[in-house]
């Protein structure tokens, strides 16, 4: 498998790039920052985008959506409930920087359930994990999870944006992330990467 972690947005949020080995597919999870660098990443390593996954649809990890898109053809996928901001710089946020970004509409919606196949030997298992935004999201594979800002390493997601819920966040990673293994390595939005046993031993939001 494929994987590869960049941190390319002035505010520290974390793209990853994951897929099959043998096609060179690879689907986008969170380009928030510079499309640029994502695109020229993905031509000197022979990668085919073929998806370009928003955890959420916050402005630092929605924000090269646009640059990707237009360069790769690649499928913008989104949770149903966050799909308005990919096209509305107030839900994103981006009003707030003194910008209006905004990004293409979605081209399909995921849920929880869903499995996103790359390639021969890659499938993303969608989870619904509201809390931070209405529609966020964690991808599992293997034994890897992309949480976006689901999970942090000894912390969690805001829960101080509209759409966003202390209680339902908590719940959310009790019930959908704290029931994996402890050597699943969770990949997050912001910051480095951690595990599941670790947080569920140390993170004193969920003690």
């Amino acid at each position: 498998m494929i994987l590869k972690g960049i941190e390319i947005s002035s505010m520290g949020e974390n793209c990853y790039i994951v897929g099959c080995e043998e096609t060179r597919e690879v689907a986008v999870i969170d380009p928030g920052g510079d499309a640029r660098y994502i695109v020229n990443f993905l031509k000197e390593n022979d990668l085919k985008a073929i998806y370009i996954i928003n955890t959420h649809g916050h402005i630092d990890h929605i924000g090269g959506n646009r640059g990707v898109k237009e360069a790769t053809g690649a499928q913008i996928l989104i949770h149903e409930q966050d799909a308005k901001m990919l096209v509305n710089p107030a839900s994103n946020f981006s009003f707030l920087m003194g910008t209006k970004v905004t990004s293409p509409a979605a081209d399909k919606f995921i849920d929880e359930g869903d499995t996103v196949k790359i390639g021969n030997t890659v499938e993303l298992q969608v989870v619904h994990t509201p809390g931070h935004s209405l529609g966020g999201i964690c991808l599992k594979t293997g034994n890897i999870v992309f949480v976006g800002d689901t999970l942090f390493q000894g912390s969690i997601g805001r829960t101080d944006f509209p759409g966003g819920s202390y209680k339902q966040l908590i719940n959310s990673i009790k019930d959908k992330l704290l029931c994996l293994d402890d050597e699943v390595i969770a990949y997050p939005g912001h910051g480095p990467a951690t595990t599941i046993g670790f947080e569920r031993q140390h993170n004193p939001f969920l003690q």
